[in-house]
């Protein structure tokens, strides 16, 4: 009797299914010898085949083969209805993520699933990426901890190639035309080679790039698979791209990466997975939105203006360019510079590189606190870890901490209005991880007293950590 497979719902894009390789890599060896099946959107997996982990992979079509087999494990990644739905139906031993009874009654399994789908308009302060997110549920941290991921390659034969992938998703999340015809005659002043990459979305804008630069410019978008995008990679230095589906392939396939994040991206949660890749972000604090609330009338977005082409293409020159001849490494940029590196547990993290002359900001020590705080809480690490945090950030920002203790403590008084949505709305920025996660709590279990109780424990650990300052 052959061993039952493991399910993966993963129908959204490109970049998600990418990003879901690592979990495919964990659940073959957690469960050897159990085959893995995914379902997802055939323009996504299709051109990803060569490059998948080992895999079935089935369209939405199929969805009656996937009814009729009994599965080990069923791990939901999709956020759509549709997919709920199914994972409903699916007959599995243990089912992770959004899952939707015969009684239309949808509810979330795993508790970092949870969190995640908590983190809609509440994530200015996660810091953990959707990668990691997709397997703390059902991969022991320990094997995340001993994965080695190898090093992008680096120093390769003519260094001067720089590709330059011009596309992402939405508008908000890419250059506009001028600062791709600017960067790329930056980049050809510098002796290097840029090379336009894209899909079909971008032929019209690599097109009028190359026009406009008015020196030959390879141009390659909407001429080549996702497969010989990859093969191409071997042969580059590095690329530079938004946060887009083909920057999760490029740092999978080895390919450094320069990640311009900008828009409504956090590149703590869907930055280049793997280590070494570098990840550029404007400095300002509305930086990692989940959506832009910048006024209408602007043409264009806060952080967008702070990508000057000139500036990118000294920190090209001096990231990929100049390796290995003058030995330059990278002395200033217009924002934070960070690379993807990984904890002491083996989670991602990004480290900044530059500026490396100022102390940690009054988010930045936010952002380690909470991200602490839920580790703890969901067991990752003991509780001694957020402590030691929040001590740390007491004693660099106390007018922050004490606002915290205050509104934390009105928080709590206030939970009886718990079923009234304007209450979960009024949250100020720093407890927005609270109210969020608190108020999908209450919801998945339907407010039954065991999910008030959950709640209220949480606020009490909370609230004895943020008043341990205050104890003599």
């Amino acid at each position: 009797m052959s061993a039952k497979p493991i399910l993966i719902l993963q129908m959204q894009r490109m970049g998600d299914l990418i990003l879901s390789f690592p979990l495919f890599l964990w659940l073959q060896r957690q469960h050897p010898g159990h085959p893995l099946w995914v379902v997802g959107e055939p323009r996504f997996y299709e051109a990803l085949l060569p490059l998948s982990p080992t895999a079935t992979y089935f369209p939405w079509a199929a969805a009656d083969q996937v009814r009729r087999t009994a599965f080990i494990l069923c791990v939901n990644l999709s956020h759509e209805r549709t997919a709920a739905a199914l994972a409903g139906e699916v007959q599995a031993e243990e089912h992770i993520g959004p899952f939707q009874s015969a009684d239309g009654v949808r509810r979330i399994h795993g508790r970092w699933q949870l969190y995640r789908t908590g983190l809609v308009h509440a994530n200015r302060h996660n810091r953990f990426h959707w990668a990691d997110l997709n397997a703390l549920d059902c991969i022991p941290l320990p094997w995340i901890a001993t994965t080695r991921w190898p090093e992008p390659r680096t120093s390769l034969g003519d260094r001067r190639r720089i590709g330059l992938f011009l596309g992402a998703s939405e508008p908000a999340k890419r250059p506009n035309i001028r600062f791709w015809v600017d960067l790329t005659r930056e980049l050809l002043h510098r002796d290097l080679r840029p090379i336009l990459l894209g899909g079909p979305a971008e032929r019209s804008v690599a097109a009028t790039v190359q026009k406009q630069v008015g020196q030959h410019v390879l141009n390659l978008a909407d001429r080549l698979t996702l497969a010989q995008i990859a093969n191409l990679g071997q042969s580059l230095e590095l690329l530079v791209t938004p946060d887009t589906g083909p920057m999760h392939l490029a740092a999978w396939t080895g390919l450094q990466v320069l990640n311009l994040s900008l828009g409504p991206v956090n590149p703590w949660e869907t930055g280049p997975y793997q280590p070494g890749h570098f990840v550029l972000q404007a400095r300002i604090s509305c930086a990692g939105c989940w959506g832009c609330s910048a006024s209408k009338s602007r043409q264009t977005q806060r952080c967008h203006e702070h990508f000057l082409p000139r500036r990118v293409a000294q920190l090209v020159h001096a990231l990929a360019g100049s390796k290995g001849r003058s030995g330059d490494k990278p002395r200033t940029a217009d924002g934070n510079l960070y690379i993807s590196t990984r904890t002491s547990e083996g989670l991602y993290r990004l480290s900044r590189l530059l500026p490396d002359n100022i102390s940690s900001s009054s988010r930045e020590m936010l952002d380690e606190f909470w991200s602490l705080f839920w580790g703890g809480s969901f067991g990752l690490w003991d509780r001694e870890k957020p402590r030691s945090a929040w001590q740390k950030l007491g004693h660099a920002y106390p007018a922050l901490t004490e606002a915290f203790v205050v509104f934390l403590l009105d928080f709590h008084r206030q939970l009886r209005r718990a079923k009234d949505e304007a209450f979960w709305r009024q949250g100020p920025p720093m407890l927005r991880p609270l109210y969020s996660q608190a108020h999908l709590i209450l919801q998945n279990d339907d407010f039954s007293r065991k999910s008030e109780q959950h709640v209220l424990t949480m606020t009490e650990e909370l609230l004895h950590i943020a008043a341990q300052e205050k104890r003599p």
